[in-house]
């Protein structure tokens, strides 16, 4: 594994996955980006940018994803999916950071 390289695995309805993603850029403590080199998007570029607001930070997360079975399956399964990956990440972030603000924007 190259030190820009993420191995994991994760599980999708029950389904185990490999899941490899590459840090494409970083610019502490500003921002990073990381995109997936395999796993089980077709694309999924997902952008962290950091900022101070009102006395905190906001933590603004910007993915661009593309899925196997195009639009059609994005609505009925991957969408919902990836909102409540997102969703889940912003309720800990606030429980870790106290009130830490959160924005998030998918584009798929």
């Amino acid at each position: 594994m190259s030190e820009r390289r993420l191995d994991d695995r994760l599980c999708y309805r029950g389904v185990p996955l490999k899941w490899q993603s590459e840090i494409l850029e970083w610019d502490s403590p500003n921002r990073f980006i990381d995109s997936q080199v395999a796993g089980p998007y077709r694309k999924w570029v997902h952008e962290h940018s950091f900022q101070e607001h009102d006395g905190g930070t906001l933590a603004t997360d910007s993915i661009e994803y593309a899925v196997l079975g195009g639009a059609l399956a994005n609505k009925l399964m991957v969408r919902r999916d990836v909102e409540r990956i997102f969703s889940y990440r912003k309720e800990k972030l606030i429980e870790v950071f106290g009130g830490l603000l959160q924005a998030i924007g998918l584009r798929g």
